[in-house]
């Protein structure tokens, strides 16, 4: 028989039953709640690709629109993305993408109503738009690199509140 509560017993994992083998955690009975996640990540780059971002320059079009269109996009998908993951009736995802002198800093916040939290959309949505930065700006850099992708808090649910200090 495979079990159907939150977790296997004794602190183990909640994505394996008692044979070890994956599957979708039972969320029916947990509490309803608001939640929040937020994520960031960036995309290092080259000084020439940071200039062609900041003279709009990118021969594919605007990249930091896009980009945020694609963080979204990704947000909203994550659990055809990631196997395990219930999917969210999300209630909004705001992606903010800010060009410094050393690529491209990226912030998702997620939030829903539910009975699950939202800390993977979040890290999916900066991931989505960090990989799309590349796409569009690897013909200036084909050098770009992802770094950092982490949730930086997240709220709601029975764990409450949680910041990265």
């Amino acid at each position: 028989m495979v079990s159907t509560s939150s977790t296997s017993g004794g602190g183990g994992l909640t994505h394996l039953d008692e044979a070890g083998r994956a599957r979708m955690v039972d969320v029916s009975a947990k509490e309803v709640t608001a939640r929040e996640a937020v994520a960031e990540g960036r995309v290092a780059l080259s000084a020439d690709a940071v200039r062609a971002l900041r003279d709009r320059t990118v021969a594919k079009g605007d990249v930091l629109a896009v980009a945020r269109i694609a963080g979204i996009q990704g947000a909203k998908r994550t659990s055809e993305l990631i196997p395990l993951c219930h999917p969210l009736a999300l209630s909004s995802v705001v992606v903010d993408l800010e060009v410094d002198d050393a690529g491209v800093a990226i912030r998702a916040t997620v939030r829903t109503t539910d009975r699950t939290g939202v800390e993977m959309e979040a890290l999916t949505a900066v991931s989505v738009a960090a990989l799309t930065v590349i796409d569009m700006i690897k013909a200036v850099d084909r050098a770009a690199v992802v770094n950092d992708v982490q949730v930086i808090a997240k709220s709601g649910g029975r764990s409450g509140t949680w910041t990265r200090a």
